[in-house]
């Protein structure tokens, strides 16, 4: 459990119906998501796969066994065939309300459904509008992939096109990230050790760096990705959700809303980001990808400097990039301290790091603090060193983020979704620079990206996992 759910009774979902079973998403993490909870004894309801291929039935059990396969699963035949017992598929067009008459029949006596929407983000409104014209929404829950919206207006419509139908406690706005081992992990360090949460604030913190770094390029996706870019892949839902659970103070209790209300008073201190803060990038050989349009300044890196007027940071820059064709794959958070009013025996030496924390939630899951101690022999020559988990415990052994959380959606529990107001505010956080910004800088591939963005930092030192900038480089 993540934390505790409200205090009040919920019915679980009694039936899962994945609006497009056919495509990229739900073949590479939703079936196996629900593989693997079947395999737990964790899901134990029909799954009825919704898309316009014409498949039959046993067209979708296959698509589930390759699904599982190729993801490497280790294979359990009587689980898999207790799950392809349950599941059945209905053919159509979202535009069409005989697809939704034939999925109200398949529904059966269903009185909780939840409805997992892996579909464009153009057919939220108007499967959300099937569903409710065949009467199955009275009970009923439903998991919206990102983006929500493409802007802050087109969220708030959204929004208001889904209450009309929906209550906000029946929204289920999913961000993988937030169901990582380690992004749960960091509740438990910042709030239950006495020696982190003191120094958690502006007083102690020089800056925050937050890192999603991918060695890979947009591959197959080149349709969807030159429609999005980079910000509204992964830096407004993804980033800023890393930002809410740094920056957050600690909630009044273990309930839902007790956390989700400490997150969006974090969004809600954050200024708008200036365009002079922004970096975009685009990586050479982009154009060249099937999709992309020939002449796209669609971003594939994106980074800024946020500021959150708040108590705790107030004059703490947090500086958040996140890119495509990058040196390797990487997923971080480091909060880098200041240096010692009146530092001893430093000497010359002020090459060496400050005191940092850093937690690595890809590829690897752990936390690592770095301080400087005296190297042995007859000096007080300083060094750094580094305390982390060994490798064989920095493994996330816990349930895939997927996993985690269609179950915790089935229960009703919101904990580790985003709430209405929350992404709102990430929307108004990044308004001004989706549309407000310069052409995309090149940048090669497997390298940091534009070295624009390293100037970004100049005076709160590299980016994490950066070489030095060589002598005489004036960022």
């Amino acid at each position: 459990m993540p934390l505790s759910s409200d205090p009040q009774d919920k019915a679980r979902s009694d039936l899962l119906v994945m609006f497009g079973s056919s495509g990229d998403l739900a073949k590479k993490k939703l079936f196996p998501a629900i593989y693997r909870l079947e395999c737990r004894g964790r899901l134990g309801v029909p799954v009825i796969g919704v898309a316009r291929n014409d498949w039959t039935d046993a067209d979708l059990h296959e698509h589930c066994r390759a699904s599982i396969a190729e993801c490497g699963e280790d294979w359990d035949q009587d689980a898999f065939e207790r799950l392809i017992s349950r599941m059945t598929y209905v053919c159509g067009d979202y535009n069409d309300p005989t697809t939704f008459e034939k999925l109200r029949t398949a529904a059966g006596a269903a009185q909780h459904p939840i409805f997992h929407f892996a579909i464009p983000p153009s057919m939220f409104a108007t499967v959300a509008d099937g569903i409710a014209r065949a009467g199955l929404a009275s009970g009923a829950r439903l998991i919206i992939e990102k983006p929500f919206g493409r802007d802050l207006d087109s969220a708030v419509e959204l929004n208001t096109t889904l209450h009309e139908k929906f209550p906000e406690s029946a929204i289920f706005r999913i961000d993988h990230f937030v169901g990582k081992e380690a992004l749960r992990s960091l509740l438990v360090t910042r709030f239950a050790n006495a020696i982190v949460e003191p120094l958690w604030t502006r007083n102690f913190v020089s800056s925050v760096k937050i890192t999603m770094a991918e060695s890979f390029g947009v591959e197959d996706r080149g349709n969807f990705y030159d429609s999005v870019g980079a910000m509204r892949d992964v830096v407004q839902n993804h980033l800023l959700q890393m930002v809410a659970l740094l920056g957050m103070e600690q909630p009044v209790n273990e309930h839902s809303k007790a956390l989700r209300d400490e997150k969006a008073k974090v969004l809600e201190a954050c200024r708008v980001v200036e365009p002079s803060n922004y970096v975009r990038g685009q990586y050479d050989g982009y154009l060249d990808v099937a999709g992309v349009a020939p002449d796209s300044d669609t971003e594939t890196y994106a980074a800024f400097r946020l500021d959150i007027d708040s108590p705790r940071w107030s004059g703490v820059p947090f500086f958040l990039r996140a890119g495509k064709a990058l040196a390797e794959t990487v997923t971080e958070m480091t909060i880098e301290f200041k240096s010692p009013p009146r530092p001893l025996w430093l000497g010359d030496h002020s090459h060496l790091p400050n005191n940092s924390i850093r937690i690595e939630a890809k590829p690897e899951n752990f936390a690592a603090i770095t301080w400087l101690h005296k190297e042995p022999g007859e000096t007080m020559m300083p060094d750094a060193i580094t305390l982390a988990p060994p490798p064989d415990e920095r493994l996330d052994t816990g349930p895939e983020p997927y996993e985690l959380l269609i179950e915790e959606a089935m229960k009703g529990d919101p904990t580790l979704f985003a709430r209405e107001d929350s992404v709102l505010e990430s929307w108004r956080i990044v308004e001004r620079i989706l549309t407000d910004h310069e052409p995309v800088e090149r940048y090669t591939q497997g390298s940091w990206g534009p070295a624009g963005a390293s100037r970004l930092t100049r005076t709160h030192g590299r980016w994490p996992s950066e070489p030095p900038a060589p002598a005489g480089d004036g960022r």
